[in-house]
């Protein structure tokens, strides 16, 4: 049996929709903290058990007869993140998985500007000394966050952010059906995969152009230095400690370390990945 954890999150839930298109619902079990959630896949003959990386033993019951275990990275930064995927992945070799598997990162680094990024280099070290086979998708940096940070300025015509590099900007979409596509085809990458990336890496200045394109109104990307963004950010009731993993975020970029575009994402799609502008002509408000 398949397991996904986390499959009523955003790309959890995308990835068992599309895993459903490639094998039988009864071969996929999903480990979720609240069952009620993903009814609708129970009502398909998907398994649903409530499972938490905080309690081993309801792991334990969410993961029995698990072949493979998908752990969808949590939305936690620092040392609350790595233990709980060092829990995951301990349950599912406990279980008898032959395969773990789990969703990273592209900037996966212990020395990443980034702190999710040295997260995700921890959980991959975790997995080399589980004892089993591994897949580490190393996904693409997450096409959502550009458009976040874009959502105020398609009203104010003004896109204010610290100085950054290219990143190369990835659907959910798209990493849902690699995952999917990796998940049916048990074995098909050993270790870390390659970059799954779009096409083409873009800084601020290009997606200002873009969703200016997209909405029909043009869009003026400024410069705000470092303090300055962290303190508007504070001052808008960000908490701090959040605050900095954002600034953290364009200082990664700047050294170039969501920059890398390579093919594999297109080959397991079958298919280019989506560019950004469709991204952006779907979720930006007026688009």
């Amino acid at each position: 049996m398949i397991i996904v954890t986390g499959a009523t999150g955003l790309l959890g839930r995308q990835i068992v929709e599309r895993l459903l298109t490639r094998v039988p619902a009864g071969r996929i079990g999903l480990s979720v903290r609240d069952p009620e959630k993903a009814q609708a896949f129970a009502d398909q003959g998907v398994r649903v058990r409530r499972g938490d990386f905080a309690d081993a033993g309801g792991l334990a019951h969410a993961f029995e007869g698990a072949t493979q275990v998908l752990i969808v990275s949590i939305d936690k930064m620092g040392d609350e993140a790595v233990r709980g995927h060092r829990a995951a992945i301990d349950a599912a070799v406990a279980a008898g998985a032959r395969r773990v598997l789990y969703t990273s990162h592209m900037g996966a680094s212990a020395t990443s500007h980034f702190q999710a990024c040295r997260d995700h280099a921890a959980t991959e070290e975790a997995l080399r000394a589980c004892g089993v086979p591994y897949t580490s998708l190393r996904n693409g940096f997450y096409a959502a966050s550009a458009v976040r940070f874009l959502v105020q300025a398609t009203g104010s015509g003004r896109l204010a952010l610290p100085a950054d590099g290219p990143v190369s900007w990835t659907s959910h979409d798209d990493l849902a059906e690699a995952a999917a596509a990796v998940l049916a085809d048990e074995g098909r990458f050993d270790g870390p995969t390659p970059p799954l990336t779009a096409a083409e890496a873009l800084d601020f200045d290009d997606i200002a152009r873009i969703a200016g394109d997209v909405t029909g109104r043009p869009i003026s990307r400024t410069t705000a230095p470092d303090d300055r963004f962290r303190r508007q950010m504070e001052e808008h009731g960000v908490p701090a400690g959040y605050a900095g993993h954002l600034l953290d975020i364009f200082v990664a970029a700047r050294a170039g370390e969501f920059a890398t575009v390579d093919p594999t994402l297109a080959t397991l799609l079958g298919h280019e990945p989506t560019p950004l502008s469709a991204v952006l002509r779907k979720h930006l408000p007026g688009a």
